[in-house]
């Protein structure tokens, strides 16, 4: 880069040295390039920041929602615990790495903003004042030398034009001595021109000597000057430099996790809740929980009971129907010493849902820049899963129908292997108990009220009857006796 001084307009450069006029803009700008360098280092830390801060974010989706997945999948005991245990490290990761975002934004990205408000200072007109006074001093320095160096070039110039014109003067006398036809009078005039050119190279050189001379002189002083202006703007270059080599450090320290003492127990962790996986163990306690080892209500001969059949209703009834309960048999195995031992076991017949869906959660993300946060939901309802509680198929249920074994449906139809599969006759019974029904199927009667029963006892203890007023419905048979 080269320039002119302002007072010496036309002055050729020569080269790109810092001493040419002008030249000192280039450490001039430095100042200004130094408040440009504190704003990008500033953007290039929050952006940093944003990512530390988008990057925990992802991993706490990321944990929270294969947390969920391993909870409900069919994975159990200590692969599960060491499974679930990168989760909590990726929260904890997380945690860190939040404190990362904090540490840029809070500390570092503070700390420049501060030291460019102190270091420079803006001024009313534009520019800041660190800029002025540089440029001030370094024109003040270079104006004398300058000027010189003007007069120096002036010199040169008026030096080299009479010397042109001594040649030319010369040429032109030598051409008329060949000529016949000039007169004595115009040779005479040429031979003074080129007296007069001589004594003006002469004149001119004897000035351009000087000026050069006194231009040398100062330019020690010039020097010395310039020298001390420059060491004013290295000086203010050099803390700006310093302080940014301070920060970059500090920078380091905050994203070098490594260092960390929580980020090495984090690890330090994780391995211990990886290397607790047992596989004996969870054998063991599937064994125990799902397998041979469940505790088992075996049939067992039951005394009937009047009360405890009064107090089962059709809704109760109807409730348990969705699988077989056996009840009152004492436990058995290895958790006999259960303290309930008249619990019910019931035996589902739901079927497992179908995957109906093929999502892989290792794919990449889409063209569409979807976040981890806006799929969410989908994955977790397309995952290839299946939930812990769910239950599974039964080889037989009481609900199917080609079991053998059903009991009488809503429709009336009848079980192949009752006693009596033919209606029975109508016989007229007497109520024994007060009964109101609890289904829209159901009689309601007094104590000592006749009716008609249609059909006989089924193995659940109801009969079909007619009551005086022509309501059909079932009752419970041990609430009428027949009438002698």
């Amino acid at each position: 880069m080269s320039g002119s001084y302002d007072d010496s307009v036309g002055v050729e450069v020569s080269s790109d040295s810092f001493w040419e006029v002008g030249n000192y803009k280039r450490t001039v700008k430095r100042i200004d390039d130094g408040h440009r360098l504190c704003n990008d280092l500033m953007n290039c830390i929050h952006e940093r920041a944003r990512i530390e801060k988008v990057y925990a974010q992802q991993l706490t989706e990321w944990a929270k929602r294969w947390k969920q997945l391993v909870e409900k999948g069919p994975q159990y005991g200590t692969v599960e615990r060491a499974w679930c245990a990168f989760m909590s490290e990726a929260e904890k990761v997380s945690e860190l790495h939040l404190e990362v975002k904090g540490s840029l934004m809070n500390e570092d990205f503070e700390k420049i903003k501060n030291w460019q408000k102190e270091a420079f200072h803006k001024q009313m007109m534009g520019g800041f004042k660190e800029t002025k006074e540089a440029e001030d001093g370094f024109r003040k320095a270079q104006k004398p030398w300058a000027k010189k160096l003007k007069e120096v070039e002036a010199a040169k110039k008026a030096y080299h034009a009479a010397c042109k014109e001594e040649k030319l003067a010369i040429s032109r006398e030598t051409n008329s001595k060949a000529d016949p036809a000039l007169n004595p009078e115009q040779l005479k005039k040429l031979q003074d021109k080129v007296e007069r050119s001589k004594q003006d190279v002469l004149k001119t050189k004897e000035k351009y000597e000087k000026s050069l001379k006194e231009l040398d002189n100062a330019t020690p002083q010039y020097m010395e000057n310039m020298e001390q202006v420059f060491e004013q703007c290295q000086q203010f270059e050099e803390k700006r430099l310093r302080f940014f080599r301070e920060v970059l450090l500090e920078v380091q320290k905050h994203l070098d996790l490594s260092n960390a003492a929580s980020y090495k127990n984090i690890y330090r962790e994780l391995e211990q809740n990886i290397k607790t996986a047992d596989a004996v163990e969870d054998l063991r306690w599937f064994r125990a929980n799902q397998g041979p080892g469940m505790s088992m209500n075996w049939p067992q001969f039951e005394e009937w009971s009047a009360d405890l059949n009064r107090t089962l209703s059709r809704r109760e009834k109807k409730k348990a129907s969705d699988g077989v309960t056996l009840t009152g048999i004492n436990q058995t195995g290895d958790q006999g010493s259960q303290p309930n031992k008249h619990s019910s076991l019931s035996v589902q017949s739901n079927t497992v849902q179908s995957v109906q869906s093929s999502y892989n959660p290792f794919e990449d993300e889409d063209d569409t820049g979807s976040t981890v946060s806006e799929k969410e939901d989908n994955k977790i309802k397309n995952v290839s899963s299946y939930e812990k509680n769910q239950s599974y198929p039964t080889d037989w249920s009481d609900e199917e129908s080609n079991n053998p074994f059903s009991s009488t449906d809503a429709n009336g139809d009848t079980n192949p292997f009752d006693e009596d599969t033919s209606p029975a006759m109508e016989v007229r019974v007497r109520a024994l108990y007060d009964y109101e029904g609890q289904e829209q199927d159901e009689l309601s009667f007094k104590a000592g009220d006749e009716l008609t029963k249609m059909e006989n006892e089924d193995e659940q203890g109801w009969c079909k009857g007619r009551l005086d007023n022509g309501q059909v419905g079932l009752y419970p048979a041990n609430y009428v006796e027949p009438i002698q």
